[in-house]
């Protein structure tokens, strides 16, 4: 029998997202609520918590700890790969999809945060770039097809789609019809309704 994954969760936190894919893989998991510091200063690091800096998400597979989004998404479709949600090793897509997952913690992630704190991005020296440049390769590639790894939904869209979802009235992301459409794609799928019954444990 498959032991379960553990996902070290906070309601409406990036470990939403978790469940989502959790979901669509089928795979047999347990969730963990667990305290974090938040944004006003408040709260406490989990002592249960076994990420190191006592974020979210984070899982546990039999005692192997995974943190960080795009790892967690690589080691979930890798270890479950019955529903096709990321290609494996040798499968074509398999180089569109790592990159896709690394561009979301290095380049991503790093823009908006840029953007969000108001901090111009130094081109010269930051490993990053501007949230423009970010979108614009972003729509180049939804312009051209429905999801990120061509005509087949992935992990890569999980992370993309809720954020763009999360940010959704925010002035820090650019207004787009391209990106409104795929987010109703991404978040119209039965497993993401499963995910949102199930975020508060």
């Amino acid at each position: 029998m498959s032991r379960l994954i553990t996902l070290y969760h906070r309601p409406n936190t990036r470990s939403t997202r978790f469940i989502f894919l959790l979901e669509e893989l089928e795979a047999p998991y347990e969730i963990r609520l667990v305290s974090t510091r938040t944004r006003d200063g408040g709260g406490a690091a989990d002592p249960a918590n076994p990420h190191p800096h006592g974020k979210v998400p984070a899982i546990s597979d039999d005692g192997v700890v995974v943190i960080e989004s795009a790892a967690i998404a690589l080691y979930l479709t890798d270890k479950f790969p019955q529903n096709r949600i990321g290609p494996l090793a040798g499968e074509p897509g398999r180089g569109a999809y790592l990159s896709w997952l690394a561009y979301y913690a290095g380049e991503f992630e790093p823009a908006f945060v840029s953007k969000f704190m108001g901090w111009e991005v130094p081109r010269s020296t930051a490993g990053w770039a501007p949230v423009e440049e970010v979108m614009a390769g972003i729509l180049a590639r939804l312009t051209e097809a429905p999801y990120l790894t061509g005509e087949r939904f992935s992990a890569a869209d999980v992370l993309y789609a809720t954020s763009f979802a999360l940010f959704a009235n925010s002035p820090i992301l650019p207004k787009s019809r391209v990106i409104e459409d795929y987010v109703s794609r991404v978040v119209a799928r039965p497993a993401f309704e499963r995910a949102m019954a199930r975020q508060t444990g």
